[in-house]
This record gives C-alpha cells, sequence and structure tokens, in this order.
C-alpha cells in the first residue's frame, strides 16, 4: 500500500503550464493546504521525449526535486495517454479509427489505437526510460500507470484492431473455429465464418449485428487496454519493485467500456475518478453507489484519484457546487474506503481543453470560497489520519457484472428503455436512504459473509454464477432477483424453457412470455404502488404470490415472489415498483435476513461505518438544511473537532461529523 502517512491529499500538478517562477508559490500553497501528494506527468509525453528516443528530463527532474525538499510525495505518471505529435507523424497507421470508418486526427489524448504496435513500443520506451530515471527517487511514492483508460479510445475499429481481435477470439476459443460458430449463433442469417481472416470488428452493417460477436468485442476492447497497462506495469516493477503502481478507474454513470473486475486484481492500489452529474439532484447517492463499489472492486481501501472542487468542463451546463458540498463529496468517499483525496487538477489551467474546469486553486486565486474550501479540507484530512486503513462492513451485496451490462444493453431487446445501471441504483437508494451497508459483488463470489443478496440487473449469467447465487439461498440467505434477469448465458443464448431462465427453480416461478411497458405506462399493483418499465406473465412453480398486478393484460398474475429454498428463500421481482412501494420490499427483505442499519439516523442524514483495529469510525453526513443529532457510543470523540461527545452528537445542516467509537 501507498507509504504515506494518514489520509493522501492533493492533486493533478502539471507544472509545465506554468513558468518556473509560479512553483514556488505552488510549494508555499500546497503546504498551506495540507497537500501530501501529486500526481505528476500525466500529459507530459511531448516535452519529456520532444524527438523519438531523445528524452528531456530536466523540468521533471527539478520539479521532483522541489517536492521533496517540501515534504511532497510524488505520484510519477508514465505519459502515455497522449502521444505527442511527432509520433503520430512518424506512424500515422497508429491513429485510431472509429466506428464508422473515419479515421481520427491527433490534436487531443488518447489518440491512438490500443492495438498499434507501434504505439505499444513507444509507450514502452519512454515508461522504460521514466523508471530507469526516477526509480530510487526518494520524492517517488507510486507509479500511475497511463491516464483512464478507454476514456476516448475504448475501441478501435481499423485493420490492426481487426487483427489483434481475431488473435484474442483464437485464444478464447482454443483455435476452434467451429466453437466460435457455435457461441455466436453463426448458422443465424448465414453468418457462418469459415476462416478466422473473415471475422472483422462489428462495424455498422445492414440490420442488426451479431449479440455474441458485439459481446466478444466489448471483452476483447477491455482487455487489449489491461495488456498496455500490464505492459507497462512489468517495466515499473523490474526498475522499482518496491514500488506500488495504479491506474485511475473510472466508476461513475458515464462510463462502462471497461471490466474492473478483470482489471482491479492487477493494481497494487486501485484508485478512481468520479464526477458529478450535474443533472442528478442526488449526486450524493450516485457517489455512495461509485464508493461501494470501488471499495468492493479494491477489497478495502482505496483512493479517490480524481474529483472537481467545482464546476467540470464537460456536461451541456457546468454547475458549481454548493456551499459545504465540497467537503461533503470528499468526506463521503472517504467515509466509504478512500485512503486518498486528490482533484483534477492542483492550479486552473489558463489555456487548453479545459482551461473552464474548477481546481484546487481557482482562477480568482485563494481570495475564494473554493480554496478556503480545499485548506479546510486538508485540515479535516490530517484530522482523520487515523482512519485509514479501516474497512467498512457489509451484509448486503448486490451483483454487478459488466459482461450482464454490456449484453442487456446491445440492441435488440424486449425494450430498449433498460438501462443497467438505473435499475442498481434504484434498488440500491432505498438501502442508502436506510443507512444500510452495501457491497458489491462478481456473480461468483464468495457471498458466505453477507445474509441477503441482491441481483437487479443480471441479465447473463453463466451456469457457475446461477449455481453460486443458488446455493447463498439454499444455505440460509435470502436473494431477490430483478426482472429479466438469467435470460441468456455467457454466450448471449437465451435459456430454453421459460423465463426467468438460470433462475427459473431456484425462484419457483416460470414465465412463458414478457409484456415490457411503454414509456410512461404503468401497472397497479396489490397492495398499492405501481410497476413500470416491465410486466411479465409469471406462472407460480413451488413460490407464493407476494404482489399481483391489478391492472393491464396481466391483471391477478404475480408481480413480486417469494419462495422458500433450502434454509434460506428466493425472491422474484418481476417489474419496478415505484420508489416507495420498493423501499417498503428491501425493508421486508432485509427484515426477513436480519440485516440492521448502521445507525438510526433523520431522512438526508447518511450514516457510513469503517471499522478499525480498535475502534469504530462513524461518518455522519448531513445532505439536509437542518441540524441533526445522531446517538453515538458514551465514551466516543468527534475527529474533526477534537471534542468528546457523550451519547449523542450534533451534526449542524450540511455539514460533516465523524465520531470514533471506542470498540
Amino acid at each position: 500500500m501507498l507509504k504515506i502517512d494518514g489520509i493522501a491529499y492533493g492533486g493533478d500538478y502539471n507544472p509545465e503550464q506554468w513558468p518556473e517562477e509560479v512553483w514556488a508559490e505552488d510549494m508555499r500553497l500546497m503546504r498551506e493546504a495540507g497537500v501530501t501528494m501529486v500526481s505528476v506527468g500525466i500529459f507530459s509525453w511531448a516535452l519529456l521525449e520532444p524527438s523519438e528516443g531523445a528524452y528531456d528530463f530536466t523540468l521533471l527532474d527539478r520539479v521532483l526535486d522541489l517536492l521533496h525538499a517540501n515534504g511532497i510525495a510524488a505520484d510519477l505518471a508514465t505519459p502515455t495517454a497522449a502521444p505527442p505529435a511527432w509520433f503520430f507523424r512518424a506512424h500515422p497507421e497508429a491513429l485510431p479509427v472509429d466506428k464508422d470508418g473515419r479515421g481520427l486526427s491527433y490534436g487531443s489524448r488518447q489518440t491512438f489505437c490500443p492495438s498499434s504496435p507501434a504505439y505499444r513500443e513507444a509507450a514502452l520506451r519512454m515508461a522504460r526510460a521514466l523508471a530507469g530515471r526516477y526509480a530510487d527517487h526518494p520524492a517517488l511514492a507510486m507509479w500511475h500507470v497511463h491516464n483512464e483508460y478507454g476514456c476516448h479510445n475504448a475501441e478501435c475499429y481499423c485493420d490492426e484492431s481487426a487483427a489483434a481481435f481475431r488473435r484474442w477470439l483464437r485464444a478464447r476459443y482454443a483455435d476452434d473455429l467451429t466453437a466460435l460458430n457455435d457461441a455466436w449463433g453463426t448458422r443465424f442469417w448465414s453468418q457462418w465464418y469459415y476462416d478466422w481472416d473473415e471475422i472483422l470488428p462489428p462495424r455498422p452493417t445492414g440490420a442488426v449485428p451479431n449479440p455474441t460477436h458485439q459481446l466478444d468485442w466489448r471483452r476483447f476492447c477491455s482487455d487489449e487496454l489491461l495488456s498496455l497497462y500490464e505492459a507497462e506495469r512489468e517495466v515499473l516493477r523490474e526498475a522499482a519493485p518496491a514500488i506500488p503502481a495504479t491506474t485511475n478507474f473510472m466508476v461513475m454513470y458515464n462510463f462502462d467500456a471497461l471490466d474492473y473486475w478483470r482489471w482491479a486484481p492487477k493494481l497494487d492500489v486501485v484508485s478512481n475518478d468520479h464526477y458529478l452529474q450535474s443533472a442528478d439532484p442526488e449526486s450524493e447517492i450516485d457517489i455512495a453507489l461509485s464508493g461501494d463499489l470501488v471499495r468492493s472492486l479494491a477489497g478495502g481501501p482505496w483512493l479517490l484519484m480524481e474529483h472537481s472542487t467545482g464546476a467540470v468542463n464537460w456536461q451541456p451546463v457546468n454547475r458549481a457546487k454548493g456551499p459545504g458540498e465540497l467537503r461533503r463529496n470528499a468526506l463521503a468517499h472517504v467515509a466509504r474506503g478512500a485512503d486518498g483525496i486528490a482533484y483534477f487538477q492542483w492550479r486552473a489551467a489558463k489555456a487548453g481543453a479545459e482551461q473552464w474546469h474548477s481546481a484546487m486553486l481557482p482562477h480568482a486565486g485563494t481570495d475564494s470560497q473554493i480554496w478556503r474550501d480545499v485548506v479546510r479540507l486538508g485540515a479535516d484530512l490530517k484530522a482523520l489520519a487515523e482512519v485509514r486503513g479501516s474497512v467498512g462492513t457489509a451484509e448486503v451485496a448486490i451483483v454487478w457484472d459488466w459482461n450482464s451490462r454490456w449484453a442487456m444493453e446491445l440492441p435488440s431487446q424486449p425494450s430498449e428503455a433498460l438501462r443497467f445501471q438505473d435499475l442498481v441504483r434504484a434498488w440500491y437508494e432505498p438501502l442508502w436512504r436506510s443507512g444500510v451497508a452495501v457491497d458489491f459483488v462478481r456473480p461468483d463470489a464468495d457471498l458466505s459473509g453477507y445474509r441477503l443478496v441482491l441481483a437487479p440487473s443480471l441479465y447473463l449469467v453463466d451456469d457457475a454464477g446461477a449455481a453460486n447465487l443458488t446455493r447463498f439461498a439454499e444455505g440460509g440467505g435470502v436473494i431477490a432477483i430483478g426482472f429479466h434477469s438469467g435470460a441468456v448465458d455467457e454466450n448471449c443464448h437465451v435459456r430454453l424453457g421459460g423465463y426467468p431462465g438460470a433462475f427459473r427453480e431456484a425462484l419457483g416461478v416460470r414465465t412463458d412470455e414478457l409484456f415490457p411497458l411503454l414509456p410512461g405506462e404503468s401497472v397497479g399493483l396489490s397492495g398499492g404502488g405501481t410497476g413500470t418499465l416491465w410486466s411479465e406473465r409469471v406462472r407460480l412453480a413451488g413460490a407464493e404470490a407476494v404482489s399481483s398486478y391489478t391492472t393491464g393484460p396481466l391483471s391477478g398474475s404475480p408481480a413480486v415472489t417469494r419462495n422458500s429454498l433450502g434454509s434460506g428463500t428466493s425472491w422474484y421481482l418481476a417489474t419496478l415498483p415505484d420508489p416507495t412501494s420498493l423501499a417498503g420490499l428491501l425493508d421486508r427483505l432485509r427484515t426477513e435476513a436480519g440485516v440492521e442499519s448502521v445507525r438510526s439516523t433523520a431522512p438526508g442524514v447518511e450514516a457510513v461505518l469503517r471499522r478499525g483495529a480498535d475502534a469504530d469510525y462513524l461518518f455522519l453526513i448531513n445532505h439536509t438544511d437542518r441540524p441533526a443529532e445522531v446517538a453515538v457510543a458514551p465514551d466516543a470523540t468527534e475527529l474533526l473537532t477534537g471534542k468528546p461527545v457523550v451519547g449523542s452528537v450534533g451534526v449542524p445542516a450540511g455539514d460533516v461529523a465523524v465520531v470514533r467509537e471506542p470498540r
């Protein structure tokens, strides 16, 4: 893990954008703000290698020496996310091609084909030169490999990518073309392949492309970028085996290109970038969901590598953060396992594509609310140093699978309105409001530590994953499965015999026909409430009906069912209940499973627990405009103020309290 005392604090530092006389001020202000680590060199390739094989580390030498002299650690990046113009002039074949066959130009970032041999060679040469020079530099605390893999070039459709895709397929299907044809179902529409060279990326065609072809393409694209990370990481490890490495994930609402379950084990430290969606009126829920997912990927503490102090620059309307929001956002990430908080970027740029993106030191300088908030947050994180390394505990798990997400959102589904993340958030939100701790798991994960497992959207699942979830319930757990789950296997082949396919027997139900709902359409549910998005004709095959449709063509058919399975229970939701009804149903599920809230609080006051070796750390985040009082242990201490609290702690409107409760 990262060798920095306490919770790391800082951001992307780009001194190359500023005259050298500014650097001394940067150091002084970083110390004032409590900065302990900055990421450097992320987009410096053009300056570090002005021509092929000719390196100039003069600027970076001075920067790293300056950071070390000021007690600030360096998260040193390989600058391979933005190759310089000279590279593309020498290797125009390394430029990416989009889905429509258009060749893209250089002039921004990530303008390379992930399968390009020339790019790989140049990137590894750059990483080797960097590692050889700085492996023993005293400022070096961590390697930052590349930046935001796949953010702009997750897919390239050029001929080189096509050849790489075929190599990946030959490995996946053991060089057996018949196995690929069977997996892809190519007897349909005369798509049978007789030669590997006949296979192309899923470029635009006259009708709906083959779904398994598209799914394997998404898998390949994720793996191709992962292979680039692993290659750079190996170069760095050879030079400095004791220095940990990371690359920044993007676990947030608008990115789904990479299967992070496959990536996470390859990182020494899992880190994440997270930005708010301006149109989301309750973005604190998205922060919580993302934090829980990243903690689950990491299997413990992680680093927040990027977020914003205020507005971003790439949404239709870029909203500034409101009073106290910077602090609440940052400490919410800490509450859910972040042992480091960093921003893009340290000093707001005056030129370039991100000149209107907020920063720790804004255009207005130190006479600004953002700067005052940044300094206050630095003091907060220093006060929370002892929280580092503590872990979250959860008895509820939500199944999250990128393969299932990709497959369900392919064209030609029963309803194009189904969106994986929307469905997961719909189920997650009531748990968040109730203060219930949640982990995210793969379908094949060890579930022995959980009481309640939820699968809101698991369209695709293999036999092993389905059996694992079934065993959980048979062994005494409570499981709930959402509609259109278990429908297809790992090759996107429909599981025959009725829906919900892989879970039909475990749930004690059988559906013979699907009735997705039109936009704005709803169905009534017995006991009150409505269902949206989906309905289906469910027949009981051992389960009992908990709720039934009261309107629509399926009136009288079960909508929510419960089944006894072994020593546990399995539930099925054949529609999406309205938020109030879904919250009530999840309350019933967690009561049945024996799951309690972290702490009883007023609505809008988020309670999150991190567990240390000798104490629990209770984070209380008040998202309301009213003060709140929360019961705590009689011998507790509020860490942000250092004051003892007896029996309860007050949390002012829009504020945060962190309470140490000795065990």
